[in-house]
């Protein structure tokens, strides 16, 4: 089991470097390398997931990677880990094998195949880690890595959004960091299994417990930053739209649900059974769910609108999730519910963004009044996207109405646990059923912006009759037979889900169990019942109304008042762009300004103490007489002077010789010159200035010693 768990991890960041070394000669090889690497790494991965269905016991052993960062590197494997291992190889077989065709006409191709392997050996890494320390090690080498996808194409768009990008993942990973470091002075230890329930443990004693929470608050906000969650999402909405297709379709589906992978460790383990941190993920939970699902209805861009839609998803498991804690130990409906819809997500966003990537690399546009009836007698790809679709608006019989229905089923049982009075409940009854109406129209929304798409790229005819016969006349050759393929075979397979829930659905979901912490449902579930299917229908409607009222009544608007033409018109306010708003005023502006003044204050506070102090508590003796003037220094420089002078005076017989006096001038200027170095000893950053040289060569003597061991 170890070798195949180290060859998952770090072949394809091994692979990574012959990998560009032959895309330099022959570009197709580098292509078919790629695609074996990914797969192989996809064949491993499966096989560890397999073992841990027909071997349940074996999984569960601890690997160690000793002396890396001093602390080691420590993986396990369960069936979760097992699952999402398998579930983000695959993703990546399927990514790479679209990106021979998506990037034939693209520069960079070389150094995308580079990091796309770098990325998915840190992304597994994550998946498999058994503690914090090994998580965040893979998890910031994850975010840098994938940094280079979005700022792929070098454009001002491009870098801005990964600049983005970048300072989420690298604020993000800081506070981590500090919420690691308080966790293990808190508890001796950063293994996930050792932390189980350790908050109900520390219930009496209430300073370990401030601190346990600030920990996880701090953690939470690392893992919610990757995964989009509010009001850290402004990554999302700005890096899919400008990255590559198969990059979006993993950003999306997989790099979310390594964030998502924390907040259950936190929700699983630490807080197990906490219903105020389940409160806290079910009102962040709700939040996102709403903000994203109308950020996807507002946008007119293609890729986009299914960023904020991946924003929106994330919102959802994040609900499940909430009410996982609030459940407490009946929480096995909730956990099952958002292990499934990750899974779900993670798949359905491979379809669509694939989909999308299909649309660009013909048209390289992704504005709706352009691409508008691209998927017109296309009918394979017609297929394609309306799986997704169906599968992402939570449609019976495809796989998201099965973990949407879960989540569904555990908002509804919290609600009538607390009206009968078993549970006293964190928020009351009436809280809760908003809750449920909130989930329901975000369901609708989701309904709402889906349509949208598809309506505008296969059943509406593009406002210019030259450009529809284009996109007419490009039936049978928009993409090649390994494309089709791979976006067939990847649609197919949430019907194929949705349909057999309790074959596919409920194996899943068990494999899952052991990491969670939860045990199987008492019973069997009926997904199909009238109940659940009510719900569905609730969102059905709800969708169906918020089209026809917001999105072709109020999201269109007519090209001229004699044109009976309409297009998609851009009705996004301005605050709601939160990077704009609220980001990148406070970062680049004000809080510059004020920490520069606070700073200076902090620098003059010091010398004015100082300087205080020698006048009064500390004030200089009086000397009977004044002190000589100079040092031998500047009496030997002023001899000399005089000498150079009188030598000059004698070559040119001056009449009337200049003379100076050099032994005031050079003890002046010693003066001033001792008394400059005095003021920067004795100043604050003078201070920082050492410190920082000190902290400097500390880190490079640890790192020397960790390396050679000396």
């Amino acid at each position: 089991m170890s070798i195949l768990l180290y060859s998952a991890i770090f072949l394809p960041m091994a692979a990574a470097i012959p990998c560009y070394a032959v895309g330099h000669s022959h570009k197709t090889a580098r292509d078919y390398l790629a695609d074996a690497i990914t797969g192989i790494t996809f064949i491993l991965c499966l096989c560890l997931a397999i073992q841990t269905v027909v071997n349940p016991d074996a999984p569960g052993i601890l690997i160690e990677i000793p002396y890396v960062c001093g602390m080691g590197l420590h993986f396990t494997l369960d069936g979760f880990r097992g699952l999402y291992g398998a579930v983000a190889a695959f993703m990546w077989f399927m990514s790479t094998l679209f990106s021979r065709e998506y990037f034939k006409h693209y520069r960079n191709r070389n150094r995308y195949y580079l990091f796309l392997l770098l990325t998915l050996g840190a992304t597994e890494g994550v998946f498999f880690s058994a503690d914090f320390f090994t998580t965040f090690i893979f998890f910031e080498i994850m975010s840098f890595t994938s940094y280079v996808w979005v700022a792929h194409d070098e454009k001002k768009d491009s870098l801005q959004a990964a600049g983005t990008y970048l300072a989420v993942a690298v604020i993000g990973g800081l506070v981590m960091l500090m919420g690691i470091f308080l966790l293990y002075d808190v508890t001796g230890t950063l293994f996930f299994r050792d932390l189980t329930g350790i908050s109900a443990l520390f219930r009496n004693n209430p300073a370990s417990l401030t601190q346990l929470w600030i920990a996880g608050l701090c953690l939470l906000f690392g893992f919610g930053a990757k995964a989009g969650a509010f009001p850290l999402h402004i990554w999302l909405p700005k890096a899919h739209p400008v990255a590559p297709a198969p990059a979006s379709a993993l950003l999306s589906g997989i790099l979310t649900k390594a964030g998502m992978y924390g907040i259950l460790i936190l929700t699983a383990y630490l807080f197990l059974g906490s219903s105020l941190w389940g409160g806290l993920i079910l009102v962040i939970g709700i939040c996102t769910m709403v903000v994203g699902a109308l950020l996807a209805v507002l946008s007119v861009d293609l890729k986009r609108t299914l960023a904020c839609s991946s924003v929106s998803q994330i919102g959802f498991i994040l609900t499940g999730v909430g009410m996982s804690g609030l459940l407490g130990t009946e929480n096995a409906i909730a956990m099952r519910g958002s292990l499934l819809h990750m899974v779900n997500h993670s798949l359905i966003k491979l379809v669509l963004f694939m989909a999308a990537g299909v649309v660009f690399m013909n048209v390289h546009k992704l504005d709706l009044n352009e691409i508008r009836g691209f998927g017109r007698k296309k009918p394979l790809l017609h297929y394609i996207f309306l799986m997704g679709a169906l599968g992402i608006g939570g449609i019976p019989l495809w796989n998201g109405y099965i973990s949407k229905t879960l989540i569904h089923e555990s908002i509804v049982a919290h609600i009538t646990l607390i009206r009968s009075g078993a549970v006293t409940g964190l928020f009351p009854a009436s809280f809760m059923k908003g809750v449920e109406w909130i989930f329901l129209a975000s369901g609708g929304l989701t309904i709402a912006y889906m349509t949208k798409l598809y309506v505008c790229l296969f059943l509406e005819k593009n406002c210019d009759p030259a450009v529809q016969e284009k996109y007419d006349n490009m039936c049978g050759h928009y993409m090649n037979k390994t494309s089709a393929s791979v976006l067939a075979v990847s649609a197919t397979l949430l019907p194929l889900m949705g349909c057999f829930p309790g074959l596919i659905m409920n194996g899943i979901a068990d494999m899952g169990q052991g990491f969670l912490q939860i045990t199987s449902l008492p019973e069997a579930f009926s997904y199909f019942s009238l109940t659940n299917l009510k719900g569905a229908a609730v969102s059905l409607i709800i969708g169906g109304l918020l089209y026809f009222v917001v999105v072709r009544h109020w999201l269109m608007r007519r090209t001229d008042s004699e044109s009976a033409a309409r297009i998609y018109d851009n009705r996004l306010p301005h605050w709601m762009d939160l990077e704009e708003l609220l980001y990148r005023p406070v970062l680049l502006r004000i809080l510059p300004f004020t920490f520069g003044i606070i700073c200076r204050l902090l620098d003059s506070l010091v010398d004015t103490i100082v300087v205080t102090l020698r006048k009064t508590i500390f004030r200089d003796s009086k000397l009977p007489h004044e002190l000589p003037q100079g040092t031998p220094l500047t009496h030997m420089c002023a001899w000399i002077a005089t000498c150079i002078q009188w030598i000059g005076n004698q070559t040119i017989h001056r009449k009337h010789p200049k003379t100076q006096d050099y032994d005031h001038k050079f003890a002046l200027f010693y003066e001033e010159l001792s008394e400059n170095s005095m003021m920067i000893a004795r100043s604050m950053s003078f201070g920082l200035l050492l410190f920082c040289i000190g902290l400097i060569l500390t880190v490079a003597y640890l790192f020397i010693k960790d390396v050679f061991g000396m």
